[in-house]
């Protein structure tokens, strides 16, 4: 069975790389580009792994992160945390959180997918 990932993510451009890369490794994908609701949309999916974007409409991608954390059903669930600034501060805010990885855009495909990869081992 297909391992399941959510994407949130807001940027058109962003979320179709994506998309195709991971639809074509096998992945089951769900893609939602609002913040206020990203939550709901993890809870109804239950994937294996979210790509959280930090910048998003609605609400942050910390604030998605600390909700999800705070949830005894997710609190273990590998989030990789995708930003265009990937400034100490960021990263350092991202694993209080409880972040399982932190990647900069631009990113390669080989390393999505070898990221995504790892941290969905035991899933």
């Amino acid at each position: 069975m297909a391992k399941r990932v959510v994407i949130v993510e807001d940027e058109p451009n962003i979320i179709e790389a994506i998309n195709f890369i991971l639809s074509r490794d096998g992945w089951d994908v769900t893609v939602h580009a609002n913040g206020e609701t990203a939550v709901d949309a993890v809870r109804a999916v239950r994937p294996d792994a979210i790509l959280l974007d930090v910048m998003l409409p609605g609400r942050s991608g910390y604030d998605i992160l600390k909700e999800l954390r705070a949830d005894p059903d997710f609190a273990a669930l590998p989030v990789l945390m995708l930003t265009a600034r990937g400034q100490k501060k960021d990263r350092e805010m991202a694993d209080a959180l409880g972040v399982t990885r932190f990647m900069t855009k631009p990113f390669s495909n080989a390393e999505l997918l070898a990221v995504l990869g790892e941290i969905t081992a035991g899933a």
